[in-house]
């Protein structure tokens, strides 16, 4: 049996495993964490990838892993459709780890008491890659079937308000890097893209279903 989408399975298979296992290993949690002083004075670059195979709980584990899964099973396909690589999807996904959380670790390089950890700035490129192709697929928001383009627009307006107000120990900041890295990943691998989405969004088809 073989799959479209195997590096989607692959990433989710790591993620649940090393997740799992930090749950109740702290030394292999502060191993993998994103920590700015580890990176400046210790040099471990590691863990610009690291920190986004860790999550907090297993819910926030299950949402991300869940949205990985049906958004990447759509675009993995795609990219190597449209690059002619099947090489394309996971090095998209590691370089969107690498480039959503740079925003962050380079406002908090000083400061120690910073940490982050999840791969929600991926898996928002996975997202809004994914939209790009499908702007009228339906994306279930608590339990109410809105446009995915509808969604994005939301998305980042509420990302946008929430990271000038913070307070809730989400780093809304890399799920906004990493959504603009979804985008502009796809249209620099096919400009012709940015024609296609817009043709989408002037005919309307509710045909596709996460």
């Amino acid at each position: 049996m073989t799959f479209a989408y195997p590096f989607t399975l692959l990433f989710i298979a790591v993620t649940v495993a090393l997740s799992w296992a930090a749950f109740n290993n702290r030394k292999l949690a502060d191993r993998l964490v994103l920590w700015p002083p580890a990176i400046s004075r210790n040099h471990q670059y590691d863990r610009l990838l690291g920190y986004g195979f860790l999550h907090a709980e297993p819910s926030h584990l299950l949402f991300n892993m869940l949205t990985l899964f049906f958004f990447g099973r759509g675009i993995e396909p795609a990219m190597a459709a449209i690059s002619g690589s099947v090489w394309t999807f996971p090095l998209f996904y590691l370089s969107a780890l690498v480039i959503s959380i740079l925003p962050s670790y380079f406002r908090n390089q000083k400061n120690p008491n910073y940490f982050s950890l999840g791969a929600s700035g991926a898996v928002e490129a996975v997202v809004f890659a994914y939209i790009l192709l499908q702007p009228w697929s339906l994306i279930f928001v608590f339990f109410l079937p809105l446009p995915a383009f509808l969604y994005a627009i939301g998305y980042v307006a509420y990302s946008v308000w929430m990271d000038k107000r913070g307070g809730d120990r989400i780093n809304h900041g890399a799920h906004l890097a990493g959504a603009a890295y979804g985008v502009m990943f796809m249209l620099c691998m096919q400009p012709r893209v940015a024609g296609f989405f817009l043709q989408q969004l002037l005919h309307p088809n509710f045909g596709g279903l996460l």
